[in-house]
This record gives structure tokens, sequence and C-alpha cells, in this order.
């Protein structure tokens, strides 16, 4: 068998509109001659086999575009290499015509299934044999531009999955960071024992619950709750763990100094002033958050509460039963000036205050129903028999019996507090 390659006539392959490889497969050498001298016309690379093996062995060591291929063949027929051609591992897309004589329908819908785009009838028609050979173009172009954007889509998702995977390394790391900044989930004051509940929604939420000391007699407690979720909302929920820190208390906006000079704190509707005056006027971002702070005296059981936005704290009594406090309020962070009231009780030896976050009030059951203020007491009830550390512990299975999962939508958090009286 012989193999004759040829090119164009006229001008170069890179100078031409199209820019094709072509393959003319016929065992008649006038034929093929035929053929060549007008696609080389057009400026196409025209390459020639006599027969449809030397044609496939061609095809399996280079590209070819559009392969234009005589039906009637001995040996190998032009649909066998049709069929052989298409079963080669091309990542692009040849386009075959078949040059026959046959017409039936039969015929051609065999041609078809087997693979070939297109049929020209013998004699070929030059006008015709140039609108089919445009038409494979586009088709060739269009499958070579998908291919390109194939590409860039799998590179692009590459460099995606890269940045993601950093993302979230560094997500993991905040999350530890975050972490740290409740580091003692249980704490006693001898007069009084704090526990601490904290399940973000993601890999870092924006829920903050702490305590600490004012001075010898008196303690503070706080849950916070940053709007929104993610990256931003933790750097909102660490700067505050800052301006509420027991470690740090010169950095401490709840603290200042009597007349005496030792440690006082503001009253807690203060703190809630100074808190929105702070996120208003020198913050100056697109968040805000609810809170609730409480100053319990460790002596007397005497506590002052404000509530600025977050949902009722739970007091739950010993003897009797448990009930919301709290005025409500406006959330920190939105309105200058806002003004705050704070309420006052007392709690007795055995009695329990409860600052728990929207994530629990708010979660829903699978038909969107919320838990509530009075679901969140019915759900204590259950476990009120329990330490508080246990307690908590229940609060959020049951909580995961309610939502249907331990996914929550939301991040959930709070501290409980157990008054035992005067140390």
């Amino acid at each position: 068998m012989a193999i004759l390659t040829t090119v164009p006539l006229t001008q170069p392959a890179a100078q031409t509109a199209a820019g094709m490889r072509v393959l003319i497969v016929d065992d008649s050498r006038a034929q093929r001659r035929i053929l060549q001298v007008q696609l080389a016309r057009w400026g196409y690379v025209v390459t020639e086999a006599d027969s449809g093996e030397a044609a496939l062995a061609l095809c399996q060591g280079q590209v070819f575009d559009i392969v234009l291929s005589d039906w009637m063949m001995p040996g190998m027929t032009g649909l066998d290499l049709c069929k052989a051609f298409r079963a080669l591992p091309h990542e692009g897309y040849g386009y075959f015509i078949l040059l026959t004589s046959k017409s039936e329908k039969t015929e051609i819908a065999d041609g078809l299934e087997n693979g070939a785009d297109d049929f020209l009838t013998k004699p070929v028609s030059s006008d015709e044999l140039r609108a089919r050979l445009r038409v494979g173009e586009r088709i060739v172009g269009m499958q070579l531009e998908l291919v390109a954007k194939n590409r860039l889509v799998g590179s692009t998702l590459d460099q995606l999955q890269k940045l993601y995977d950093s993302l979230d390394r560094d997500l993991i790391e905040a999350k530890k960071l975050q972490q740290s900044l409740i580091r003692d989930r249980q704490r006693d004051f001898g007069g009084g024992r704090a526990a601490l509940m904290m399940k973000p929604s993601g890999h870092v939420g924006g829920d903050l619950v702490g305590s600490f000391i004012i001075d010898e007699r008196r303690i503070a407690l706080f849950s916070v709750d940053v709007s929104g979720h993610g990256v931003a909302s933790a750097m909102m929920t660490a700067r505050l763990a800052g301006l509420l820190s027991g470690g740090s208390p010169d950095q401490n906006i709840a603290l200042c100094l009597n007349a005496e000079g030792g440690r006082d704190a503001y009253p807690p509707e203060e703190v809630a002033f100074r808190l929105n005056r702070l996120m208003i006027e020198d913050v100056q971002v697109d968040q805000y958050f609810t809170m609730a702070y409480a100053e319990i005296d460790m002596v007397n059981g005497q506590v002052r509460l404000v509530q600025a936005g977050h949902p009722h704290p739970v007091l739950m009594r010993s003897t009797g039963p448990m009930r919301l406090v709290g005025e409500g309020g406006l959330p920190i962070g939105l309105i200058p000036g806002a003004e705050y009231q704070s309420i006052s009780t007392v709690l007795l030896p055995g009695d329990r205050l409860f600052l728990v976050s929207d994530g629990v009030t708010e979660c829903p059951d699978p038909t969107g129903n919320e838990l509530g203020g009075d679901g969140l007491v019915s759900l204590l009830h259950r476990s009120s028999h329990l330490p508080s550390p246990q307690l908590l512990e229940a609060l959020l299975w049951d909580l995961s019996g309610h939502s249907g999962g331990d996914d929550f939508p939301d991040d959930v958090s709070g501290i409980l507090f157990d008054y035992c009286g005067p140390a």
C-alpha cells in the first residue's frame, strides 16, 4: 500500500482561513488527485492514503480534522475505517465524510450509526464539496473551542481547589484560635460555678460566651451573638473577647476604678451603652450584635442584667417554676445613642441563671417551627436534675432531636451559672 502526502499549492497552512488538516482516502489515484488539487487550492493541508488500512495507520500517528473517504474500497471499506477512526483515543473530534454512490436510506442510516457525519454522492460537485467541508470546519472549530474552554475550566477548578484547601486549613486554625477564647468550659468562683456551651454552625462562628471577675465579691457573665456567619463574625467576636476579658482588665470596657483606686465596674446598662457607642463611632462596620450581660454579687445573690436584643435569659429556681427574665432592648451597633435598661433579681442558693443565644431559641424543627423560649424552658425542665455541665450536653442532644440532626443552621451557645451562696 502507498501513502502520499501533499501540501497546499497556493498558501502555507499557517495562513489558511481554516488551518484544517484533511485526509483523503480512495483506492483510485485519479480520484485522489482531483480531490487533492481542489482542497489544496482552497488552502487545506492535504494527506492522501490509497486504502483504509493505510489511512488508519496515519490516523494512529497524527490528528486529522476532516477525513474524506470513499465507501467502497478493497479490504477495509470506508465504513470500516469510520468505525475504527471513531474508536481511536483522540481528544479532539474528526469530521468524517463518506464518498459513495449509495443512495438507499437504510445504507445512509447504517453509515450514520457507525459514526459518519456527512455523505457526498459521486461524482462529487465542487460547490457541494466545499459547502460540506465548511460545515466540517465549523463543527471541528466549535469542538476545539469547547476543548480549550474545558481546559480553562479545569485549570480554574484546580486553582479554586488549591485556594479552598488553603482557606480550609486557615479556617481550621481560626477555629482553634476561637475556641481558645473560651479555654475554661467550667469555672468555679467559690460562691458559684459557670458552665459554657459553644457549638459553631461552621468552621468559625459569631457567638461568644464568657465571664470575668469584677472584684472580690462580684462577677460578670455575658453571652454575645454577632450578626452573620464566617470569618467577619469570628473576627468581631475575637475583638469583643478582648473588650470583655478578665485577663486584661485594663482593656476591659466594663471595668473602671472606684474613688479609692480599686477595681469597679460600670452598671450593665452603661456597659451596653459604651459598646454601642464603640461600634458606631470607632468600629464602623456593617455589623451589629446582641448581648445579655449580668453582674452577680456572690455574697447576697443580687443580679443586675441588661438584655440587648438577645433572647430572654432563663431563671431556674431550685424550688418553683422556671421563668424568662429581661426587658428585650435594642441590638448593639445599630442605633446611635441607643439607651438600655437593666433589671434586678436575686439568686438563692441552688438557683441557676442561663444566658443563651438565639441559635437555641430559633432552632427550627423539620417543618420550620422554631423552638422558642417556652420550648427552651421545657427542654431545661426535662434535664433540670442534672449538674450544669451534663445539663448542657443534654440540651444539645435534645436540640438535635428537635431539629432532626446535629447540623444546626446557627451557632449554638450559652453560659449556665449555678449560685451556691456565700463562700
